[in-house]
């Protein structure tokens, strides 16, 4: 039994003799009595065990598996199976030997004339695989605390001598901080990284240069998280580089740390409210008191905070510092005066209505402390409801007049389609298909306005949140009908009957869901089932009609990206498009074709350009041009459109993308209309490195804290498996990376939605402007809020990669450089310049018509493309599923 109790002791109770049953299996007898197992009570599917077993056996009726244990070290694991079931093999070898030569026994001979080789070291040694050697080889390092190293002596050896000893003031670890000291070379690596170039030398107990370019991989004694100061002191050997004592291992930024603990806090490699209150403090000294009530906000709403309460409680002064102020303005009286009860309820107003724009309340969060209204200021009605009967009747009256004289033919047959359908509550649903150009969000704002003009309340979503940007009163799907993250095919909207959402959803007359073709079909049908749900208290009917008979529409390219599948095929990308939905056979498909960019005064050559230029991207987005060689479609790019002839490719990109960058790198107009686009996260990392390194300003490095998440009901013990520096070495999209360096003036992206009632949402654009040690002040590059100053701190993501068979979360600044962005990030945005970088070919649908219809004007766009053998080319791989195109013939 593997582990068990017959295996420990066989070898006390039982001896193995010479003889050989018939079947080749060596016979046992017993040490005691000498009684001989027999065949019957030892032999189970070719495996042996022991006759007190048998009661297991027939207890259990299990199988239990007896190995023989030896020497594993002194087995290879791959071979180690050679000694079960069929690959057994018993032999004996003699030779005689005369008596009067007895040296003339040749063991290496017998050795050889009796050796066995199994299957598997059969086909190892046919592939010449190594067998014995490992490399590169594993040097394991030991740390310890402030003289706690170990000391090996005897029991016998006096205690004073062994004090006494010079050695015991030596170890591997104190060595390296005599290393780091006399080679300067040593000061450039952690303790990990220091076998690469330094090796151990166990006679002299020193560390010393590598005479060659043989390289050992550094690997640090485990300890678990519960093992106090050592296990800090272990995180810190991880990251700090070149420590010549252990107060250098303390020392951040300049200030020294009583504890290890206190260093790796200072360092960011802890999770603790604390940081938050240091956030709020060091965002004091730069911005007003309303900015800091958005950070607080902001940190609500993303539930970084494990205690709010008590970030509240530590900062409600500074939250509050300008309520004072604002009241003796008010009252015009300079002596006014407010008791901290007061000046804590005026704040916690002010926070509640910051959380209202963001559909939230403070009675959201149960241990935060809620504001005390007046009879006359308390508003007890659907919130959700009062927020999308806010806007201005007479202007939106007004704007609806001017944009419905500006509907094209093809624009007003649309809107009467849809307003129609309004009207007379057919519930109907539809598709409004048109590229990029047709005046899809033009339709929008006209609806919006006559719908809302009137009293009536409609809701504009999107599928990501610059395109929400784009809407009046937009939203992202997700947030606004709450869609679970991971949707299934049954899947449903965490929406109750009841709830100020469910009242919202009967109450509103339209839905608009812009860049639709994006998001899986499971997100269509879980909002489906949800309105049909809702809808049916009101008619009983509307549980068996699409949508519960609300009229939706969607609008989007199917051209452009599809549902993102990790390691889908195409079978399943064209599968979770939104088109394979049963919803879509009850869908009416409206077509805009008419291009309103080719609409104006542009001199007649430019109109012939941009009409060409436009034509030729609609190809690529149809698949309607190329060559197809060995099953892959390739697009010729034209010749003023390639970079080549170039020595650093890189080099040649920015310089096309971001001409004269060292004297407008701090311009706001100049860098949030340029960017480079590619198809991978390594790509854009070796260009976001290269830009960074031409700003001149100081480069300031924040870690993140990554920690594994625990269940609530069961403990896993994954962080005694998955260590910190493991979970450090993770990327995947949609969090940001372990080491994040930044500089003053470095454009970069959001990654989740943050406060999308002040635009800050995925994919807003931002620069930075300060760098604190816990917070980061920013501008918004584009958009509505552009200009506009935020502050942001760090927070916790968990990453929803599936291919991650565990559940982790990172706490890190939730931005990403991007003075290049993958293509996909890329989608909803417009610029002006663009270079595309295709070192590696685009790998899904619509990926190279959306890169190339970013832009408007073609001398614009620059690209630079590879071939399989990694030379410049003039032809760029395009992949378009065609078969999604299906079903899309318009009314």
């Amino acid at each position: 039994m593997r582990n068990g109790r017959c295996t420990k002791h066989f070898p006390k109770k039982f001896v193995e003799t010479t003889t050989i049953d018939e079947d080749g299996y060596p016979i046992y007898k017993r040490r005691d009595n000498g009684r001989t197992i027999e065949k019957e009570d030892i032999e189970l599917d070719n495996r042996y065990v022991v006759p007190h077993n048998r009661y297991l056996l027939l207890k259990y009726g299990a199988h239990i598996n007896v190995e023989w244990c030896n020497q594993s070290r002194s087995i290879k694991y791959l071979f180690k199976y050679v000694n079960k079931g069929h690959d057994r093999v018993t032999a004996a070898f003699s030779q005689s030997v005369n008596e009067e030569d007895s040296s003339a026994i040749d063991e290496i001979k017998m050795y050889y004339d009796c050796r066995y080789i199994s299957p598997c070291e059969a086909a190892w040694r046919i592939f010449k695989f190594p067998i014995q050697f490992r490399e590169p080889s594993v040097e394991r390092l030991s740390f310890h605390l402030p003289n706690e190293q170990t000391v090996i002596f005897s029991d016998d050896d006096p205690i004073d001598d062994v004090a006494n000893r010079p050695s015991i003031r030596e170890s591997k670890f104190l060595s390296w901080f005599e290393a780091n000291n006399t080679y300067e070379e040593a000061r450039e690596l952690t303790y990990a990284e220091f076998p690469l170039k330094f090796v151990w030398n166990k006679k002299l107990k020193k560390w010393e240069k590598r005479r060659n370019s043989i390289f050992s991989i550094g690997r640090i004694f485990f300890v678990p998280p519960g093992s106090g100061e050592q296990y800090y002191l272990r995180m810190l050997l991880n990251v700090i580089k070149g420590p010549k004592c252990y107060e250098d291992l303390r020392r951040i930024n300049n200030q020294d740390h009583l504890t290890f603990r206190d260093a790796c806090y200072a360092l960011g490699l802890l999770d603790d409210d604390k940081e938050y209150i240091d956030a709020i403090k060091e965002a004091s000294n730069w911005g007003m008191p309303s900015y800091l009530r958005q950070l607080f906000g902001m940190l609500l709403l993303s539930k970084s905070m494990s205690r709010p309460e008590c970030v509240w409680e530590a900062t409600w002064i500074l939250l509050s510092d300008d309520i004072l102020h604002e009241q003796r303005r008010i009252l015009d009286n300079p002596e006014a005066e407010l008791t901290n009860d007061e000046l804590k309820n005026r704040c916690l107003q002010k926070l509640k209505n910051l959380l209202k724009g963001c559909g939230r309340t403070l009675y959201d969060f149960p241990t935060m402390p809620t504001p005390v209204f007046n009879e006359e200021e308390f508003d007890n009605t659907n919130r959700l409801i009062c927020e999308e009967l806010r806007y201005n009747r007479c202007s939106l009256s007004k704007e609806h007049e001017e944009l419905f004289a500006k509907l094209t033919i093809e624009q007003k047959l649309v809107y009467d389609r849809i307003i129609k359908s309004v009207h007379e509550e057919k519930g109907e649903f539809f598709f409004l298909y048109g590229h990029g150009g047709t005046g899809k969000t033009f339709i929008w704002r006209t609806l919006s306005s006559a719908i809302r003009s009137k009293g009536d309340i409609m809701l504009t979503v999107a599928s990501s949140g610059i395109a929400s940007l784009l809407l009046s009163g937009g939203r992202t799907t997700h947030s606004r009908f709450a869609i679970p993250l991971n949707a299934t095919e049954d899947s449903t909207c965490n929406t109750k009957q009841g709830t100020p959402l469910s009242k919202l959803i009967v109450k509103t007359k339209l839905i608009i869901w812009d860049e639709a073709p994006m998001i899986h079909r499971y997100c269509f049908e879980a909002l489906d089932r949800t309105l049909r749900d809702i809808l049916r208290f009101k008619d009983a009917s509307n549980l068996d009609r699409p949508f519960g008979v609300k009229t939706i529409v969607l609008g989007g390219d199917f051209r452009q990206l599809l549902p993102i599948i990790p390691k889908g095929t195409r079978q399943d990308i064209v599968n979770a498009a939104l088109n394979s939905s049963y919803l879509w056979n009850h869908c009416h498909v409206l077509k805009l074709t008419k291009n309103m960019r080719l609409e104006g005064n542009q001199v007649d050559s430019h109109l012939n350009d941009l009409r060409q230029f436009s034509n030729w991207i609609l190809a690529i987005g149809d698949g309607m041009i190329g060559n197809s060689v060995g099953g892959i479609e390739k697009v010729h790019i034209p010749d003023d459109l390639i970079i080549n002839n170039c020595g650093d490719p890189i080099s040649a990109l920015v310089d096309s993308t971001y001409p004269g960058f060292l004297s407008h790198c701090s311009d706001i107009t100049y860098l949030q209309q340029r960017g480079i686009l590619a198809p991978t996260l390594d790509m854009i990392e070796s260009i976001n490195e290269y830009m960074v390194s031409l700003n001149q300003s100081q480069p300031k490095t924040f870690l993140s804290f990554d920690t594994i998440c625990m269940s609530d009901d069961a403990f896993t013990g994954l962080e005694h498996v998955h260590t910190p520096e493991f979970l450090n070495t993770i990327k995947c999209s949609g969090i940001p990376n372990h080491v994040v360096t930044l500089k003053v003036g470095v454009p970069v992206m959001l990654l989740r939605n943050t406060d999308p009632s002040s635009g800050l949402c995925n994919g807003t654009r931002l620069i930075i402007t300060r760098l604190g040690n816990r917070v980061i002040e920013a501008k918004v590059l584009s958009g509505n809020m552009a200009g506009q100053k935020v502050f942001i701190p760090r927070m916790s993501l968990t990453p929803s990669d599936a291919r991650i068979s565990f559940k982790f979360q990172r706490r890190q600044f939730l931005i990403v450089v991007i003075f290049a962005m993958t293509i996909n990030k890329s989608q909803g945005q417009s610029l002006s310049h663009v270079g595309l970088y295709l070192k590696k070919p685009v790998f899904t649908h619509g990926q190279l018509y959306v890169a190339l219809s970013r832009v408007t004007k073609r001398k614009r766009l620059k690209i630079l493309v590879y071939d399989d053998d990694g030379e410049i080319s003039n032809e760029a791989i395009n992949v378009v599923y065609k078969e999604v195109f299906r079903n899309l013939l318009g009314e």
